[in-house]
């Protein structure tokens, strides 16, 4: 399926690895151009060496006001058709074990930054009346997750903000919408199953183990199938889907919503 995106610019955080990787990857191979944005150098130069034509690279932290602002200085007057707002999350914790400054930092790592992103951005899509902007979150915005009650609770807030300016910008031919991913093949998921193994003296692989056989579908998801979605959703075929929240998880959410 040609999904119209060739020659498209898009930003894409978090590009280094992971799901932003393999979104990054399956843009280009639909042809789009793409800003990938991440911490790790070598991981974006061997990125880049796919189709170093189609992608340009920023190292940095993409939760911080100079690398946004690099990012606005890269694009000039060009047009952005895209962005995916994607880096990663805080450590995995109770709430006891939580301290006010662990929230505070929760706070500038998944909502802050975001929200300073997307004002950045808009503005710039506005006047092309076309956009697309896709936010990585968790599926803890519908379930709560064990031993992660910072991205459980500032997750949501994520959305809440999301769901707010797809009302706000609905007419203007920009859409936004939160994919939530739950237990995938990536290595963001090993914190989850580290932090399990340590309460309670299990070896990793049996917590590894014991997890992916409370998934109904039987395994764990995969970047690659992840990315499909992400990159339909950022293509001109999702103009009638905005303010949305898609969990891919394997049935893991139990809630009707």
């Amino acid at each position: 399926m040609d999904l119209q995106i060739k020659d498209q610019l898009f930003i894409v955080g978090g590009a280094s690895s992971g799901f932003g990787q393999a979104i990054a990857l399956a843009l280009v191979k639909e042809g789009a151009n793409i800003i990938a944005v991440a911490r790790g150098e070598e991981k974006l130069k061997v990125l880049q060496s796919e189709a170093p034509s189609k992608i340009e690279i920023m190292i940095g932290d993409i939760s911080e006001s100079a690398i946004i602002q690099k990012i606005l200085d890269t694009v000039g007057n060009r047009q952005v058709h895209g962005m995916v707002v994607n880096a990663g999350g805080p450590p995995a914790k109770t709430v006891m074990e939580t301290s006010l400054e662990d929230w505070d930092d929760a706070y500038k790592k998944l909502l802050r930054w975001k929200v300073a992103i997307t004002q950045a951005l808009v503005p710039k899509m506005i006047p092309f009346h076309y956009g697309r902007i896709v936010y990585i979150e968790s599926s803890s915005v519908k379930q709560p997750l064990e031993n992660l009650v910072l991205s459980n609770s500032l997750r949501v807030a994520v959305v809440g903000m999301v769901k707010t300016l797809s009302q706000e910008i609905a007419s203007t031919g920009i859409t936004c919408n939160v994919l939530g991913p739950g237990s995938h093949n990536t290595a963001a998921i090993n914190r989850i199953y580290q932090k399990k193994s340590e309460q309670t003296g299990q070896p990793i692989e049996e917590v590894r183990k014991s997890a992916i056989h409370n998934i109904p579908v039987g395994a764990l998801g995969e970047a690659s199938d992840f990315a499909s979605l992400a990159v339909w959703l950022l293509s001109p075929f999702s103009k009638y889907i905005t303010g949305q929240t898609i969990t891919l998880d394997g049935g893991m959410v139990k809630g009707i919503f």
